[in-house]
């Protein structure tokens, strides 16, 4: 029987020292592929403290006779990593949201008038029928569809920082248009 044969047996049976042995041994393997897919290095280290604790309270479902503790573990550290990337990509659409809504907010007038609240919401599906028709279709998925700008990109194949000019460049177009003056209107 090798060490490692050995050493996934007692991780199994719970001894710590072994959990200690098997940190020590794969924490670098696994941190590692935590920062190569996730790019930052907080997010790497919650990772792979995921993936031990993880891997500790789940050793019963270890079978050694299955799989090496290895490759075990990185099994793990993928879902993990999968985890850490829908996280990251719910907050991005909750601050992107709130970036939007902000934006939105800003752009149409808060009043009590509900005929005045239709007409603006018109004029700002007018003004956007009036972007060239890349920057419309990036608007419409970002403020209709609520899709974030890595989620646009992939739809429209275009590239991430294209489709961030598209939306900031639009967004300056739509409130120079909209912005509100405070001179008579004049025909």
């Amino acid at each position: 029987m090798s060490d490692d044969e050995r050493l996934a047996l007692r991780f199994a049976d719970g001894d710590e020292e072994a959990l200690a042995e098997v940190y020590t041994r794969w924490s670098r393997l696994v941190f590692t592929l935590a920062l190569r897919s996730l790019g930052d290095r907080a997010e790497a280290e919650d990772v792979a403290q995921k993936v031990f604790v993880g891997a500790w309270r789940g050793r019963a479902g270890f079978d050694p006779a299955r799989s090496g503790l290895a490759a075990w573990l990185v099994g793990i550290t993928r879902h993990c990593i999968a985890d850490a990337h829908d996280a990251r990509a719910r907050r991005l659409r909750a601050e992107e949201a709130l970036v939007g809504g902000a934006v939105l907010t800003a752009l149409v007038s808060e009043r009590d008038d509900e005929t005045a609240a239709v007409a603006e919401r018109l004029m700002i599906a007018e003004e956007l029928d009036r972007l060239e028709p890349v920057p419309q279709r990036v608007m419409r998925l970002a403020f209709f569809d609520d899709l974030t700008h890595s989620q646009i990109a992939d739809t429209l194949g275009l590239p991430l920082g294209t489709v961030k000019s598209h939306i900031r460049r639009s967004l300056v177009r739509l409130r120079t248009r909209l912005e509100v003056s405070d001179e008579p209107y004049r025909p």
